[in-house]
């Protein structure tokens, strides 16, 4: 038996020793400072010590990771870290572009507007049926074109499912800091039906993006117009934009995930991580439940964050394919019963440290390699304002 873990750190004979540790870290380490670095490093003084901290930070992250036997925790603080510096480092650079947060009309024909994935399932049906890219964004030639970004997506879904979510989105570790506000939820209890909210807007945002040929979840129902660029308001129509983005932001990505402890935005209402979630199917990896070794505490249904999780799945010894991989339900199982797990090899739970560090080398790298760009850049833009008193 596995005594149970009191403090969030793994049972000692899952700690890995200070050696052993170094060792499994070394190939991060190597690959974080190749990417970080791209090659080359830095000899300007502050972005020396942006790359500096920056590498330091995340690798320090991962050797926690390896070292405690615990996934979530130290995801967190990188992941939500990140979400941060993408919204520092992404809305002063367009500032210092355009002077504003707003995109006016001729950007837009200009196809100056950055391309995320939530966009995804909006072009995919009307280039099929149109062959029209709907977006006004570049196809080419940018880190935000169209083309990157279809390319991180097929990747990062083959690599990690919708694993994705919980390890380079770069929107997700919002609503993933605001659900860790509070030590306990206020609202305890949302109602499963809930969980077909996204297959509904998911429908609704392809219907509507085909027929308008408009990328309609963009135009109308995304919350992350509030902390990334927005329409310029100009007008009642984009008046009435700016009001729902605010509000979609402030419901689905503040508030309730602050009372419930629940991933909202990510898990009931983002059309993308619908498709994510089917992209499970493919990946090679996921999450299992040892019924022999579970005591039924129900902790991992408490504090999944995508209601990924129930007492049906537990007993078919599974996950629902909503799993974002996140690995809070296994830093939670104090009997170690559920597991990260490569399909195909045989159900052991004794080998679970070592599926989870198989897993961990390719969710990191995803994660290290989103963040870093953001990170140096916000590290460096805070350094700025210290020194000139403006970030731009």
């Amino acid at each position: 038996m596995i005594a149970k873990d009191t403090k969030g750190i793994a049972p000692p004979h899952q700690q890995a020793g200070i050696l052993k540790t170094l060792l499994l870290c070394l190939p991060m380490l190597m690959v974080t400072a190749l990417m970080l670095s791209a090659g080359k490093l830095p000899t300007e003084p502050v972005r020396l010590f942006a790359f500096v901290l920056t590498f330091v930070f995340i690798n320090a992250v991962f050797f926690m990771m390896i070292s405690t036997g615990q996934t979530d925790r130290w995801r967190a603080i990188l992941f939500v870290t990140y979400a941060a510096a993408f919204v520092l480092s992404f809305i002063t650079n367009l500032i210092a572009e355009r002077g504003s947060m707003s995109i006016s009309e001729s950007n837009m024909i200009e196809g100056l507007t950055p391309f995320c994935h939530i966009v995804i399932p909006m072009t995919i049906i009307p280039a099929a049926l149109t062959k029209t890219i709907i977006f006004p964004g570049t196809i080419f030639g940018t880190k935000t074109a169209i083309a990157s970004m279809f390319v991180l997506w097929i990747g990062s879904s083959l690599a990690l499912g919708r694993g994705f979510c919980s390890w380079a989105c770069f929107f997700g570790g919002m609503d993933d800091g605001f659900s860790r506000l509070f030590k306990k939820a206020r609202i305890r209890s949302v109602d499963s039906r809930w969980t077909y909210l996204p297959y509904a807007v998911l429908l609704l945002v392809v219907l509507a993006s085909a027929i308008t040929l408009d990328p309609f979840y963009c135009e109308w129902l995304c919350p992350y117009k509030t902390v990334t660029e927005y329409p310029e308001i100009n007008s009642v129509k984009t008046a009435i934009q700016a009001v729902i983005f605010v509000s979609l932001f402030l419901a689905l990505v503040v508030i309730i995930p602050a009372l419930t402890k629940k991933r909202i935005q990510c898990s009931l209402f983002c059309p993308m991580g619908v498709v994510q979630s089917w992209t499970n199917k493919i990946n090679v990896f996921d999450v299992r439940v040892d019924p022999a070794r579970c005591i039924n505490c129900k902790k991992c249904i408490a504090v999944c964050p995508s209601f990924a999780i129930s007492e049906e799945t537990i007993t078919a010894g599974k996950t629902k394919i909503t799993c974002m991989k996140c690995g809070k339900c296994i830093d939670a199982c104090a009997k170690k019963a559920i597991f990260f797990h490569i399909k195909g090899t045989p159900l052991n739970a004794e080998n679970a440290e070592v599926y989870r560090r198989l897993f961990l080398y390719p969710a990191f790298i995803f994660l290290a390699t989103m963040a870093g760009g953001s990170l140096q850049d916000a590290i460096m833009k805070i350094i700025n304002l210290i020194t000139t008193g403006s970030m731009i």
